[in-house]
């Protein structure tokens, strides 16, 4: 009986975590199509690249979110805060690091457009991040 129960949380885990990552490609198909709407209407040719890395940033490090959350939600429930904690900290320094190469590769002038396109993936993904893991936690 004991084996069910376990299976059944092990089940709703992964049912989580396939959601969590579902919405991760949608939200980052939407900001992308979006952003490669606002680059034709306003002729901002610039905005491909920034688009592109932000888009490949975002599905890495969801992806990489729902695989590790999955297996720490199953092995180790008590340790999701520090998790989330851990997660938060890696994905900015991440960021850091991303907008740095970038700088090294395009220079300070398109700098500005990178960041714009960039953030507003990134807040997108603190959003997300936020939200839906502080319903599942409140679920609990």
């Amino acid at each position: 009986m004991g084996g069910l129960a376990h299976d059944d949380k092990d089940n709703n885990v992964a049912m989580l975590s396939r959601r969590y990552l579902r919405q991760s490609v949608w939200l980052t198909a939407g900001m992308f199509i979006a952003g490669l709407l606002v680059m034709n209407v306003l002729r901002l040719d610039a905005m491909l690249t920034p688009l592109v890395v932000s888009a490949v940033f975002s599905m890495v490090t969801d992806t990489a979110d729902a695989m590790i959350w999955r297996r720490v939600a199953e092995r180790n429930p008590e340790g999701l805060t520090t998790f989330y904690t851990a997660v938060s900290g890696f994905r900015m320094l991440l960021a850091l690091g991303v907008m740095m190469v970038c700088y090294v590769v395009v220079g300070r002038d398109a700098m500005t457009v990178f960041f714009l396109v960039f953030m507003s993936f990134y807040v997108m993904l603190l959003v997300h991040h936020a939200v839906f893991f502080g319903k599942v936690s409140n679920r609990s």
